[in-house]
Formats: structure tokens, sequence, C-alpha cells
């Protein structure tokens, strides 16, 4: 029986994983790490990994265990977020796939915090679909998910050298929009799941 709860709880785990992955986009922002920190030492990057990787799990663990409160006080319910929430995903993963990708500036002190941190590593997609997936897979999964996604972050920029040289600035693009392609797809599954939640009646969220 314990083999078995373990393995529904890796299936639950992975569901949260994957949709997670595609909206945090680790291969889609390392152009723009790269860019960034380019010409930096590497105790500098370091750093800049560090304090993003902090801000970026501070920002949606403080989401996902403040958002419900606010959205009691506010009456919303879980259909109306999620298909809120999924407008905000197709909207995102469509602009990203009609644009040629962006630039943005900062001072190398704080990078790690602003932009990387938020809103490149946790946007307003990634807090979404938190607080949504907690929702549906419950908290402790939901957690598991976020700090492996946040490990893989910390992989990908601790390497992003190594992996630029592999990928290159057009291979990174290309996965980035197929990445982006299924967040779109993910949007629209979760405005069909809210639209059905609001016909069913349920209005808890």
């Amino acid at each position: 029986m314990r083999g078995n709860d373990n393995l529904f709880m890796l299936n639950d785990i992975l569901l949260v994983f994957i949709p997670m992955f595609f909206t945090v986009d680790p291969i889609g922002i390392l152009p723009i790490f790269a860019s960034l920190t380019q010409g930096l030492t590497p105790q500098e990057k370091r750093d800049i990994i560090f304090q993003s990787l902090v801000t970026a799990t501070a920002v949606a663990v403080g989401f996902i265990f403040l958002g419900k409160m606010v959205f009691h006080f506010l009456g919303i319910t879980m259909g109306d977020f999620m298909v809120a929430g999924g407008v905000i995903l197709f909207c995102l993963g469509m602009v990203d796939l009609t644009t040629q990708g962006k630039t943005v500036k900062g001072v190398a002190s704080e990078l790690g915090a602003v932009p990387i941190g938020t809103p490149l590593v946790v946007g307003p997609a990634v807090l979404t679909i938190s607080l949504m997936l907690v929702s549906v897979h419950g908290l402790v999964i939901t957690l598991i998910a976020l700090f492996l996604n946040m490990a893989i972050v910390g992989i990908v920029f601790t390497f992003s050298d190594n992996l630029m040289r592999i990928l290159g600035q057009s291979g990174s693009r290309a996965l980035s929009k197929v990445m982006m392609l299924l967040l779109a797809a993910i949007g629209v599954m979760m405005v069909r799941r809210g639209i059905i939640e609001i016909m069913s009646g349920i209005h808890t969220f």
C-alpha cells in the first residue's frame, strides 16, 4: 500500500511540476540571464543566482499562503480565478510566440531580485498557476514542485555559459517557443475547467 501511495504522490508531483516548469521557462529566460550577467565575475554571478532564487521562492511561497485569504475577502471563486488565470496564461504564451523576445536592464547588484528573481523567474503566470495548482493538488505537492523548479532554474543559471554555447541563441529561442505553445494550451484547458466549475455552481476556492 505504501508503494502505491508513493507512486500516486510522484504522479501528483509530476502533474504539478510540468505546467509549472513550462510557466517558469528556465530555458526561455536563459538568454536574458546570460545577457544581463555578461562580463560579471564568477562570484558576482553566484551572488545574483542566489539572490534571484531566494527572491523568486519567497514571492511564490508568500503568494501561495496569502492568495486564498485575499480571494476570500474579495469574494472570488475558484471558477472565476481559473478563467482569469487561464486567459492570462494564454495571452502570455501568445505574446511570447508572436514577438521576437524580451529585453531588460538593471543594476548588477540588484539583478538577482529584479528583474531576474521577479518578474522573470516568478511573474504573474507562475503566481497564477501556483495558486490554482494548490487548489487542485494540495499545498505540499505544489511546494515540492515549486522547489524542484527553483532547483532547476539554479542549475540552468549556474551552467548558463555552457548551455548557451550548446544551444545558441536560435536553439534557446526555439525551445522557448515550444514551451510557450504548451503554456497557451494549458491556459485554454484552465479556462475550460473554470467555466465547468462556474456552471456547476461551485463557489468555494
